[in-house]
C-alpha cells in the first residue's frame, strides 16, 4: 500500500484487515446475531512489530472478541490482490480492512465495505483533511488510522554556509539545487520518480501545488487538461532538462531516495516523515545536518498528497459490532500515541501534533502538521488502479523528455476520460 511503501526501513507496511473466524457453535457463513465475536488482524507486514502489544491490550479486555494477528505479503499489490480476491468471492473471512487511502472509493463502489455511522467515531478530533480520505459519494466508508504527507528534506549545513534559507517556492528550489549542489558534488533534488505509485504521488503533488487537479467529483469528471496541470508537469520536466533533478532519481522509490540523501548525495529530497529518525542515527552522513519544510510550490508552500491508511468494515463481516469497536480502539488517542511512538507512523489525532513532549521527541511534527492541514487526497476513482497506471505512464514520458507537458495533459485527459466512462 502506498502509505506502507513510504515506510521503507521501519514503517508499518500493513494493510490491516481484521478477519472473523468461526467461534464455537457458529456455523460457517452464519452471522452472530449480536454482531460480536473473535477476529483475525491480517497485515501486509508489521515491520516495526508494534501491533502485537496493541492487540494484546485489546485481548486482555475482550475475552470473547479476541484478535489474532496474521500477516499478508509485504507487497502492496499482492496484499490488495488477496483482499480483493476474498471480497469478490463473497467470503466472510474479513471483518475490518485497513486499506490504503486511495483504495476507499474502489472498495466502496464495489460494495465490499459498509458505510459507517459518523457519530460512532470522534471525527472532529482528527486532522480535518484525513477524514476526507475515508469518504466516497458523500458517505463515510472508513475511519482514518494512519496519515502521511510529503516533506522537503534539505541540507541545513550547506544552506547555512551559503547564507540561504530553505526554499519556499519552485524558483528558489531550482536555483539552489542548480547552483549549490554542484559545489559539493551532489545531486540537486530528487523524489520518487520510478514508474510506480510514488511517481503518481510526486506528479499529483506538482499538479496540486500549481492549483490543478486530475479528477473531480469522486472520479466522475476529468480535470487534468489545465494550465495548472501543465505547470506542474513542467516543474518536473524542467528539473530533468536543466539538470537539477538528479538523473538517477528517475529510478528511485522511497528507500533508494532515502539512502541517497542519508549518504550525502542530495541537497534536497521529497520524502515521507518515516525517514527522519533514520537520517539522524549514528552512521548517517547527514545526522544533525538537515531540516524539513513543507513542499515548495509556484509562489509559496505547495500541496502534499495525503498518504496513510483507513480502517473499514467488510460488507460480509459476521461481527460488524466488534469490528467497529476495534476501529474505535485503534483510533483512540492513547493508541494513536503508540502508533507514533512505537510504530513510527504519523497519527490522525490532531492534539498529538501539539503535544510538547512529542514535539521534543519528534521535531518534525509541527512541519508535518502544517503539511497535513494543506494536503489533499489523490484522485478519487472507483477504478483507481487504472488511473494511477495511466498517470505513471504519461509522467514517465514527460520526465524522459519524450513528451511535452502540453502533449501529456491532453493524452492523460483522453485516457482518464476513457477509464471514467468504462463500465
Amino acid at each position: 500500500m502506498r502509505w506502507a511503501r513510504a515506510a521503507g526501513r521501519g514503517l508499518l507496511a500493513a494493510a490491516v484487515l481484521v478477519a472473523g473466524y468461526m467461534g464455537p457453535g457458529t456455523p460457517q457463513g452464519v452471522a452472530d446475531s449480536t454482531g460480536r465475536g473473535p477476529m483475525t488482524l491480517v497485515t501486509a507486514g508489521d515491520l516495526t512489530h508494534y501491533l502485537g502489544p496493541l492487540l494484546d491490550d485489546w485481548n486482555r479486555d475482550h475475552a470473547g472478541e479476541k484478535v489474532t494477528l496474521v500477516e499478508l505479503p509485504d507487497s502492496a499489490d499482492e496484499t490488495r490482490a488477496q483482499m480483493i480476491s476474498e471480497l469478490r468471492s463473497g467470503s466472510d473471512r474479513f471483518d475490518v480492512l485497513n486499506i490504503d487511502v486511495a483504495w476507499v472509493p474502489e472498495f466502496a463502489a464495489a460494495g465490499w465495505i459498509s458505510p459507517l455511522r459518523r457519530d460512532r467515531f470522534p471525527l472532529d478530533t482528527f486532522l480535518a483533511p484525513v477524514v476526507d480520505t475515508a469518504t466516497f459519494d458523500g458517505r463515510l466508508y472508513a475511519v482514518p488510522y494512519v496519515t502521511n504527507a510529503g516533506l522537503l528534506y534539505y541540507r541545513k549545513d550547506i544552506l547555512d554556509r551559503a547564507g540561504e534559507q530553505p526554499p519556499r517556492t519552485w524558483a528558489e528550489l531550482s536555483r539552489q539545487a542548480r547552483t549549490l549542489a554542484p559545489e559539493y558534488g551532489m545531486g540537486g533534488y530528487a523524489g520518487q520518480f520510478l514508474p510506480y505509485e510514488g511517481l503518481t504521488v510526486n506528479a499529483t503533488e506538482a499538479v496540486l501545488s500549481a492549483g490543478g487537479s486530475i479528477l473531480r467529483d469522486d472520479g466522475a469528471r476529468v480535470s487534468v487538461d489545465s494550465a495548472a496541470a501543465r505547470a506542474g508537469l513542467e516543474f518536473l520536466a524542467g528539473g530533468v532538462r536543466d539538470g537539477w533533478i538528479a538523473p538517477e532519481a528517475r529510478g528511485y522509490k522511497e528507500e533508494e531516495s532515502r539512502q541517497a540523501f542519508q549518504d550525502g548525495r542530495l541537497l534536497f529530497l521529497r520524502n515521507w516523515p518515516y525517514m527522519y529518525a533514520g537520517a539522524n542515527e549514528p552512521g548517517s552522513k547527514v545526522a544533525g545536518a538537515f531540516g524539513t519544510v513543507p513542499l515548495p510550490g509556484p509562489s509559496g508552500p505547495g500541496t502534499s498528497v495525503l498518504g496513510g491508511s483507513d480502517l473499514a468494515v467488510s460488507s460480509h463481516s459476521r461481527h460488524p459490532e466488534s469490528a467497529a469497536d476495534l476501529i474505535a480502539y485503534l483510533t483512540s488517542e492513547r493508541v494513536q500515541r503508540q502508533v507514533l511512538t512505537e510504530g513510527s507512523l504519523p497519527p490522525v489525532r490532531a492534539a498529538l501534533y501539539e503535544d510538547p513532549a512529542l514535539i521534543r521527541a519528534y521535531p518534525y511534527l509541527p512541519t508535518l502538521r502544517q503539511s497535513l492541514l494543506a494536503a489533499e487526497p489523490r484522485a478519487k476513482s472507483p477504478r483507481y488502479d487504472q488511473v494511477t497506471l495511466a498517470v505513471q505512464a504519461v509522467v514517465q514520458d514527460v520526465m524522459a523528455l519524450r513528451q511535452s507537458p502540453e502533449q501529456a495533459v491532453a493524452r492523460l485527459s483522453r485516457e482518464l476520460g476513457s477509464i471514467a466512462h468504462r463500465g
